[in-house]
């Protein structure tokens, strides 16, 4: 069915690097989602209110926000494929992660209705009459709802959208949430237990902890959340295997939606070849990058390799970073003669994780590069960067 709909509805669909393209599968999943949540959240509340079941009609009220929420979704993905303006240099595809956001807040504000009305219930239980076409409509919803789930997990995989994955999320949810509205109404009509008031708190419960849930992700890279770690990995191994390249630092990516990646690198070179010939390495790896898919610009640093006294030193300092704890390193390494000292200057880069303060990390340093070459007078100039890919 999935795949009917892709092949049907989304024009020029294997092309998903297309902004176009990739607006059309959220436009089709937006619809998708309108017309199904519609036709459950119509049928459960007039089922609820037909036989008094307020878990029932809780659960309808529930799909009533979720194709809210597809409309919200099918609104801003169409704003998102707007090209970039003036106002926004770097195009509008967050909007599918404010979308995302809006869809949260809708869904917790319904929890807060439900859980007063089934408060309420609960204070003032009613003997809730049994039906089976309640039960019929209970069974439909789970059964369209685990196939909504399967659809956008589908959609959302295919176009990396984590709107749409969320959307996959609050449908499981709602199978989760009205199998138990179904097993309250199967318990009422064969012990009597009259458990409707609880199972929709329980449900306006678990709504609202989804919802907060979803705040939570999709504020996250709207805040400027760590770059996807298999994409630094790769980004780096990549930038490594360039022949003239001798090392990377400075690595910062930067999301401004889907496929909207922009990233910038510093990229060590050998400073006795010919800067033009460095220039244009720089120039083909800013080109291979673009043609994946990443605007990454290239500062390029030329490090000296043929001073004897240097490269020694460098290693000693390289030894004596990686122990000042994990997933600190060096970068930048060079060295100013004087007459009576020698200053040695060079960045470190610390992971979030390290608890340290710079000053005392200078100290230590100081300390340690003094120790390892005594017969020397060297001045450590140490700047302490952050990691902002932070694999360590």
């Amino acid at each position: 069915m999935t795949n009917f709909l892709i092949r049907h509805l989304v024009k020029d669909y294997p092309n998903t690097s297309n902004p176009e393209v990739r607006s059309s599968y959220g436009r089709m999943a937006g619809l998708v989602g309108i017309f199904c949540n519609v036709l459950l959240g119509g049928g459960k509340m007039l089922a609820g209110l037909l036989f008094q079941s307020i878990s029932v009609l809780a659960d309808g009220i529930n799909n009533l926000s979720d194709a809210t929420s597809s409309a919200v979704t099918l609104i801003c993905f169409k704003m998102s494929s707007r090209p970039a303006d003036k106002e926004h240099p770097f195009g509008h595809a967050r909007m599918e992660y404010v979308s995302g956001l809006v869809v949260a807040m809708l869904i917790v504000m319904v929890s807060f209705n439900l859980i007063s009305s089934s408060f309420d219930k609960i204070l003032h239980p009613e003997q809730t009459p049994f039906s089976w076409i309640s039960v019929g409509v209970l069974i439909a919803s789970i059964l369209v709802k685990f196939w909504m789930m399967l659809f956008n997990h589908k959609v959302g995989k295919i176009i990396d959208s984590t709107a749409l994955e969320a959307t996959a999320m609050d449908s499981r949810n709602d199978v989760i949430a009205t199998s138990a509205v179904l097993i309250s109404v199967l318990i009422a009509k064969w012990s009597g237990l009259r458990l409707d008031g609880w199972m929709g708190m329980a449900i306006a419960l678990f709504i609202l902890w989804s919802g907060i849930n979803l705040i939570r992700d999709t504020l996250s890279p709207l805040l400027g959340e760590a770059p996807d770690r298999d994409l630094v990995k790769k980004t780096m191994k990549k930038l490594r295997s360039y022949e003239g390249v001798l090392g990377i630092h400075d690595l910062m990516v930067h999301d401004y939606g889907p496929g909207r990646c922009f990233a910038s690198v510093h990229v060590e070179v050998d400073a006795n070849r010919d800067v033009m010939e460095s220039h244009d390495l720089c120039d083909n790896i800013e080109r291979d990058f673009a043609a994946g898919g990443m605007n990454l610009i290239v500062h390029m640093d030329p490090i000296i390799t043929d001073d004897p006294e240097l490269n020694e030193l460098r290693e000693k300092v390289v030894r004596i970073v990686s122990g000042l704890g994990k997933g600190i390193s060096m970068h930048d390494f060079r060295m100013v003669r004087g007459y009576s000292h020698t200053n040695v200057i060079f960045d470190i880069v610390v992971p979030s994780s390290c608890k340290r303060s710079a000053d005392s990390l200078r100290e230590e340093i100081q300390e340690k590069v003094q120790a390892a070459a005594p017969e020397k007078q060297y001045y450590t100039v140490v700047n302490v960067d952050r990691n902002y890919t932070d694999l360590g």
